[in-house]
């Protein structure tokens, strides 16, 4: 183990730090860690003792942006540097300086990436004691769901800042979008968007003066992730109204050309949904999910057949047992439709249009 923590490189961003980031540094120092990469994003004069003082550790590394340009970019300066300067390098772990990853969790985290070395080790922390922060528990709930439901990924702990990544998934993390906090929400999504595995690892719950130091927002990063909820629901409404426009279209041009005929609203029910499902489709593919399977036409509307028969097999059999009448079953089949409309994105994201 001690030769895979010398091979390892602790990158540590820090922008106004206070006496905490030597506590830090000393802490890891004692655990063995050779390699430490701290950067300077921009703190400014005031904090040039604090940081001439980290650069007097043997084995800590100082980088400094000259202005600040946030977390983000901290880390992929880092990132990009032991590419360049750290050819044996097994991998990086990113840790916060404000002393509020414990030195033990920081050494199990680099313990299980050396038991599996293909997978990004997440330090994950427990958000049920009442002491941990509203605002972080919050955070955590709704980003977490929101993962879950938009993304299919199951993450404990999606704020945190402790992450063991491989060497081999360092590019990546370079063209992963985002300069501030909502990099590292970036860094899971692309992690899912590349199939890249992942574990976790249980790490203790600290927080300082309230955890004033987070810069999380859970609104503002929550809604970064519901982007794809949006989108869906978007494609979903515009494929509505087309249904709607063309239907009036070809009824009214049906009942001009065959005045009797006995299948006009099927036939114009059919052309319609036919037309807009097409429309549907290519929005998910293109603006939604981003797919290029080839497969996905012939998926999408195997599904259609048969989201459009458990839609009418359950408001049917709903109304039966419940004897409802016409505005019991419009209810019964909106609670249906909403159930089936929910169940589609996940079936569509992980099966019709997966990468």
């Amino acid at each position: 183990m001690n030769d895979f923590i010398k091979n390892m490189s602790v990158v540590l961003p820090s922008y106004k730090p206070d006496e905490k980031l030597l506590a830090v540094l000393e802490g890891l120092t004692e655990k063995g860690f050779s390699d430490i990469i701290v950067v300077n994003d921009g703190s400014g004069s005031d904090f040039d003792a604090l940081f001439e003082a980290a650069d007097a550790y043997p084995n800590v590394t100082l980088l400094t942006h000259p202005e600040n340009r946030g977390k983000g970019c901290a880390l992929k300066t880092a990132f990009s540097y032991c590419m360049e300067n750290r050819p044996s390098c097994t991998g990086v772990i990113t840790v916060d300086g404000d002393n509020q990853h414990h030195p033990d969790d920081v050494f199990a985290c680099c313990l299980k990436l050396s038991e599996n070395p293909g997978q990004i080790v997440l330090g994950a922390r427990s958000f049920a004691s009442n002491e941990v922060p509203f605002r972080s528990r919050l955070g955590n709930v709704m980003t977490r769901s929101v993962f879950r439901l938009a993304c299919g990924i199951r993450i404990t702990d999606t704020q945190t800042g402790l992450r063991a990544i491989p060497a081999q998934y360092l590019p990546l993390m370079l063209e992963t979008a985002g300069e501030r906090y909502e990099y590292e929400t970036n860094m899971l999504l692309e992690m899912k968007t590349h199939g890249v595995p992942f574990t976790e690892v249980t790490i203790r719950t600290l927080y300082l003066d309230d955890n004033d130091s987070s810069h999380f927002n859970p609104l503002k990063d929550s809604i970064k992730i519901y982007r794809t909820i949006f989108a869906f629901l978007a494609s979903s409404l515009i494929a509505s109204l087309l249904d709607l426009a063309l239907f009036y279209l070809f009824v009214s041009v049906l009942a001009y050309l065959i005045p009797q005929g006995a299948w006009n609203i099927f036939i114009a029910t059919a052309a319609a949904r036919v037309c807009s499902s097409l429309c549907n489709y290519l929005l998910n593919s293109k603006s939604v999910f981003h797919s290029q399977n080839k497969s996905s036409l012939a998926r999408y509307y195997l599904l259609c057949v048969l989201q459009f028969a458990a839609s009418a097999g359950l408001v049917s059999l709903a109304a039966f047992l419940l004897h409802a009448g016409n505005l019991g079953k419009t209810i019964i089949k909106a609670i249906v439709d909403t159930m089936l409309f929910l169940l589609s994105y996940q079936i569509q994201r992980e099966w019709v249009f997966k990468k």
